[in-house]
């Protein structure tokens, strides 16, 4: 563990003990700089010259300040925080520090609701000069994609729902998209999880697929078409004839895998193919 050279506000700082007050013990930099880790996380433990990992951050009168408790998020991280208060100029979030993190309203997306939980990115505001908390990534994405490739596998975080699909993180830099139709199982805002890459677009966005292309991750393709017709009461408007650009866009296969699989399911009495569509049997 090597002393840190300055105190750096928002992240996990290595600092000297440097002396014991009535209020707590000073922590030193190599740098000479010092702050104050309060003495509600003082232990016997800490003797002088000791090297502690803290957590840096600012109290509610500003001033930075020191913690060994660890937060949800550190500086540049994101997490999924749960709305504790509501003020006219922002909202509280608890990120699992005793001061909470203010999300100003600028920040927000939508209005914040107590109990509700939101993704958020903790950055750095330059006009207050403190933590907050922000649901506007669109600036933080990474638009060059480097080192990822159609059929690569991905670490993802879901970070909301759209219209279209789950909006996601991936691989901690980029943004990328779950269509609805690529979906077979129960997934929830802040999940982490893996995904392979299907598509990268021109303007740096990302679409996934929870399956590799050629496999089915544990489902057939039978299994597929018969959840998405339940989704969709029964019914849905595609049949043997239907474009092969659709058909991979809506059921995330190729028309000949998506001819297979209806002529199969149809010798198994599960669905019926008509000119006008799928309809699923009872």
């Amino acid at each position: 563990m090597n002393q840190s050279p300055y105190l750096e506000l928002g992240l996990i700082n290595c600092l000297r003990v440097d002396r014991h007050t009535p209020h707590g013990i000073f922590l030193m930099a190599l740098d000479g700089n010092d702050v104050l880790l309060p003495q509600a996380y003082v232990t016997e433990a800490m003797l002088e010259n000791d090297l502690l990992e803290v957590f840096l951050y600012t109290d509610s009168e500003d001033r930075l300040i020191a913690t060994t408790l660890k937060p949800h998020a550190k500086l540049n991280e994101f997490a999924l925080f749960e709305v504790v208060d509501v003020a006219p100029f922002g909202a509280f979030v608890n990120w699992g520090l005793l001061k909470d993190l203010l999300v100003p309203n600028m920040f927000q997306k939508t209005p914040f609701k107590v109990g509700e939980k939101r993704f958020l990115k903790v950055v750095y505001d330059e006009k207050t000069h403190r933590l907050v908390g922000t649901e506007k990534l669109g600036d933080f994405f990474d638009k060059r994609v480097r080192g990822l490739s159609p059929n690569k596998e991905v670490k993802i975080i879901i970070l909301a729902k759209t219209p279209l699909g789950f909006k996601c993180l991936v691989e901690d830099k980029y943004e990328g998209l779950i269509y609805h139709n690529e979906i077979f199982q129960h997934i929830e805002i802040g999940d982490i999880t893996t995904a392979f890459v299907k598509t990268i677009r021109k303007d740096g966005n990302i679409d996934l697929s929870i399956r590799k292309a050629g496999t089915t991750s544990g489902a057939t393709i039978g299994d597929i078409i018969l959840e998405l017709l339940k989704k969709n009461s029964g019914i849905m408007p595609y049949n043997y004839k239907s474009d092969p650009e659709l058909i991979k866009n809506i059921f995330g296969m190729s028309k000949k895998e998506f001819k297979r699989s209806l002529t199969a399911l149809q010798d198994s009495k599960k669905i019926e193919v008509k000119d006008t569509g799928i309809y699923l049997k009872v």
